[in-house]
């Protein structure tokens, strides 16, 4: 019997990648080998800087190499496969046309979770944390909007505290720190600051590598990775009890 299996597009970063696959493997709720899910990963560590390109810092472009990845993970038949950087959905629509294995969408994922627990009407602003790779995107911007909330973003200087916690705490292995990670969301959830949200998206998955090492707050956060995990597992036994119904 074929049991269905999925492909994880990863290694940007690594540590991201494993954070991603422990939480799917916790998720699975198994209790013996053949109760885990299925799915290849591909740690693609050599996928150029997504936001470096992006913001014209580099020409290295990273979609050619993910391209591939897309293309393997469809020849060898995956069901669905999960691209687990939000930057590289700066793609999105370009990776899909490469094939009709349905790839999710975790700016659209999140975006879904945060309307199911922070309704548009009782909550309106929504600060974003993430690359400047993925906000010059738009990507989260125009999601966040179309649900009809309003999209804040850090200042310049805010902006480089969160760069730091992705690329010096978590890519950079300077190691991570509770405070510095909460102190810098909350600047953007005080309520007599400068931004005053009612939540806010992690939309980096080096920032989701902290999320599941802090777990122990009440913030209103929709950690994006979080959301991608448990869409994966939905559609992931899902597609498991569809196959064993037909065998």
């Amino acid at each position: 019997m074929r049991r269905p299996f999925f492909a994880v597009l990863g290694g940007m970063g690594t540590l991201a990648t494993e954070s991603y696959i422990r939480l799917v493997n916790q998720a699975s709720h198994a209790h013996c080998d053949q109760e885990y899910l299925d799915y290849v990963v591909f740690n693609d560590a050599s996928v150029p800087d997504r936001t470096a390109f992006i913001l014209g810092r580099s020409d290295d472009d990273p979609f050619p190499v993910i391209a591939d990845d897309i293309k393997k993970a469809t020849a060898i038949g995956a069901d669905f496969i999960v691209l687990t950087c939000n930057t590289a959905h700066y793609f999105y629509d370009r990776f899909q046309a490469l094939t009709p294995v349905p790839i999710l969408h975790m700016p659209r994922g999140a975006v879904h979770a945060l309307s199911a627990r922070y309704p548009a009407g009782q909550v309106s602003r929504v600060a974003f944390l993430g690359t400047e790779g993925s906000r010059a995107s738009g990507v989260y911007k125009h999601e966040v909007e179309h649900a009809g909330y309003t999209f804040i973003e850090p200042n310049a200087q805010l902006q480089q505290r969160i760069d730091s916690l992705i690329y010096d705490d978590v890519k950079g292995g300077r190691g991570l720190d509770e405070h510095r990670y909460l102190d810098t969301i909350t600047q953007m959830l005080d309520k007599d600051g400068e931004y005053h949200c009612d939540a806010a998206i992690l939309g980096c998955t080096e920032l989701s590598v902290l999320n599941e090492a802090f777990p122990h707050h009440e913030l209103p956060i929709i950690d994006a990775q979080a959301v991608l995990v448990e869409d994966t597992v939905h559609l992931a036994m899902t597609a498991r009890s569809q196959s064993a119904d037909h065998n």
